[in-house]
């Protein structure tokens, strides 16, 4: 296995781990005050979802092509 595989599965690992943490904080008391004050997520609860989704598509593609030569 390459190492662009190794990363790959590492980036996918830590994007879901990333978009899991990201969407139990929407769910919070606090989350759901402050949207509905505001009209949106906190920016810590968003960069968990944006830096959640883009390790693992990085991560998937690394995985899927990164192999090849």
């Amino acid at each position: 296995m390459g190492t662009k595989r190794i990363v790959g599965i590492a980036l996918l690992v830590i994007g879901l781990g990333l978009l899991f943490f990201g969407l139990q904080a929407t769910d919070t008391l606090t989350e759901g005050v402050h949207e509905t004050l505001t009209g949106r997520y906190t920016d810590e609860t968003t960069w968990y979802l944006i830096g959640g989704a883009a390790a693992a598509i990085v991560g998937l593609v690394l995985l899927l092509f990164g192999g090849r030569r």
